[in-house]
């Protein structure tokens, strides 16, 4: 599965666990979150456009990094 890397803004383990839920409802999606540095790296069959539609469901500003 390919992996890619977002920057979401995320402050706090609430937000987090926010973007946690939201990609959990996803099926195949595995996931690593970086707090201190608002990134994330998601090894998911869906494309780009998908996971930031599911990301921006959390009401975070989400961008894809490559």
């Amino acid at each position: 599965m390919p992996k890619d890397g977002f920057s979401i803004d995320m402050t706090c383990e609430g937000c987090s666990n926010a973007v946690a839920r939201v990609l959990h409802k996803l099926r195949g999606v595995q996931f690593e979150i970086d707090l201190p540095s608002t990134k994330m790296s998601i090894e998911s069959e869906h494309n780009v456009d998908i996971l930031l539609e599911t990301l921006k469901k959390t009401g975070k500003n989400a961008s894809y990094l490559g």
